[in-house]
């Protein structure tokens, strides 16, 4: 699509420049093996670089077919298998393992307590578990034994630490099942931060050209080097990084977890070309004393999401790190992300905006209440069609039907706009728009101005109910000094000069910090909840009339 476009509608056509991948998992990575099969395709980004283990792509692939041979001597293809652990190169192993014998994985977070295990376990009919003995020092063994009682579904379970018995007892000559690109890949999880998750079905061919497409647009070279520190279990790991760095035939250095200085080490000593942090994580880096002592000449590009990124945040990482800037955009029920900016946009537009669609991909912005297409500028829900869509909701008949249209479209369930030259803004989620006295308010917007003001680190903004109103705004704040916190009172006052009197919080609360997903989302279902069950109280104000 060409950036000249002037749009006066919000629905942004697919571009159908060049071909999609057409292949399963098992295929790509067969392929890619044949084709450069001495190239590293994973390090292990560990402190001590005399511990590194490193895997070319035929060794990685010997490593999975054996695994996927171990496994069918258990399990059969079809069934699902929840994979228990931390970031590791095995549960990468495992990962490939179980698609290659055609199994479906169900990532779990290993922070998960029991009875979220149990919930994620039973509702996707796992046959099997997968595990670790532990994860940041819990017994994830106990957890999994505990789980195998209650459900007489879960047939075996499996320790990672076991994996070369598990490689040495397959049959050397069993043939692996052959898949189709369409077929079911994994059942993933949502993160849940307005609500109990769902299990998004992902299919190869989503999963392949969605990272793959978001890859490239982030001028991730060919056979370059991506270094991560998103957790597995979620799709910014597992799918935007890992799978976006294999479809490059690139090579994949996997961190634990994140720790800036082991980050900068490690960029400098793979010569790291990409990566996918989060805000948090780039002002870490930007803050950390290493910054400046190593040689970071081989990073291109940084790619970030999830949350807002300020504009100053932008403008000092591309200057820091002499590097490039995109945003990204996505979902899980979208097999990733699905729009993102250019790293050649503006400042503004890095900051401001989630960038235009992926190739083969339709986006339109749509009136919740007619399901019409509205004018640019205009607010309405997200809803994206192609090749991207989820299979469906697990075991979710009705659940799928509100999300998926007849006609393919997913409905996002995000608030946003899109202006005349096709960029999009995020301005909240349907599910948390506030209805005051029958007039529609999104928290973003409300969000962006508190963050203005100098005494304020983060903000969330949800609805809580009211007996006249409806529902009124409410603020919970964390400010940037907790022992001198900004007063309501001018808190009030400053979003009064920059919004109207119904946009205005009515009630206030403070936190020294917020409870956050494994990728650094504010989880406001769990603030509401603190709401209701008192563990967190507004403070006493009252509002000026």
């Amino acid at each position: 699509m060409p950036s000249s476009t002037t749009f006066t509608e919000s629905y942004f056509p697919a571009d159908k420049e060049g071909e999609l991948i057409d292949k399963t998992l098992p295929d790509l990575m067969m392929d890619i093996a044949r084709e450069v099969p001495d190239r590293l395709a994973m390090v292990e980004g560990v402190a001590d670089p005399a511990k590194r283990r490193r895997w070319t792509y035929k060794q990685l692939i010997d490593d999975v077919q054996k695994v996927a041979r171990g496994l069918l001597t258990h399990l059969q293809p079809g069934d699902k298998v929840a994979l228990l652990a931390s970031e590791t190169p095995e549960w990468v192993i495992m990962q490939h393992g179980l698609c290659f014998a055609g199994m479906i994985i169900v990532p779990l977070n290993p922070a998960y307590t029991e009875r979220e295990v149990e919930f994620v376990v039973r509702s996707s009919d796992a046959r099997a578990i997968v595990f670790a003995e532990s994860a940041r020092g819990k017994d994830l063994r106990k957890i999994v034994e505990a789980v195998k009682a209650k459900l007489p579904n879960v047939k075996t379970t499996i320790c990672i630490s076991d994996i070369e018995a598990l490689k040495a007892a397959g049959d050397p000559a069993r043939e692996l099942p052959k898949q189709s690109p369409t077929q079911i890949m994994q059942i993933q999880y949502t993160s849940g931060t307005t609500g109990f998750p769902k299990g998004a079905c992902l299919h190869h061919r989503g999963v392949i050209n969605a990272s793959y497409l978001i890859a490239t647009r982030a001028k991730f070279p060919e056979g370059g080097v991506w270094i991560n520190s998103m957790p597995m279990f979620h799709i910014g790991g597992s799918i935007v990084s890992e799978i976006g760095t294999f479809s490059r035939k690139g090579t994949f250095v996997l961190m634990q977890s994140f720790d800036p200085g082991l980050f900068l080490e490690l960029i400098e000593a793979e010569r790291c070309n990409n990566a996918l942090i989060v805000p948090t994580m780039i002002l870490a880096l930007l803050n950390h004393p290493d910054l400046k002592k190593r040689d970071l000449s081989s990073f291109n590009s940084i790619l970030s999401g999830a949350s807002t990124v300020p504009a100053s945040l932008v403008r000092r990482a591309t200057q820091e790190f002499d590097c490039q800037f995109c945003i990204m955009y996505g979902q899980t029920e979208s097999n990733g992300a699905f729009m993102e900016t250019l790293t050649t946009d503006s400042v503004q537009l890095q900051s401001e905006t989630i960038g235009r669609p992926i190739p083969h991909v339709e986006v339109k912005v749509v009136n919740a209440e007619t399901l019409k297409t509205v004018a640019v500028g205009t607010v309405g829900e997200f809803w994206v069609r192609g090749f991207l869509t989820m299979s469906g909701y697990y075991g979710q008949p009705e659940a799928t039907k509100a999300a998926l249209t007849e006609d393919g479209w997913l409905r996002t369930g995000d608030l946003g706009t899109m202006d005349e030259n096709g960029y999009f803004r995020i301005t909240g989620r349907l599910k948390e728009m506030i209805i005051r006295g029958g007039m529609n308010l999104y928290p973003k917007e409300i969000e962006e101005v508190l963050v203005g003001h100098p005494g304020v680190a983060q903000v969330a903004v949800s609805g809580l109910p009211d007996e006249t109103w409806g529902e009124i705004v409410a603020a919970v704040v964390m400010a940037k000094d907790p022992k001198s916190p900004p007063s309501v009172d001018e808190l009030h006052q400053y979003c009064r000069a920059n919004l109207m009197p119904q946009k205005t919080p009515e009630k206030w609360f403070f936190v020294d910090q917020f409870p956050l997903t494994a990728t650094g989302k504010i989880q406001k279902n769990v603030l509401l909840e603190m709401v209701r069950e008192g563990k967190l109280k507004p403070v006493d104000w009252v509002r000026p009339r």
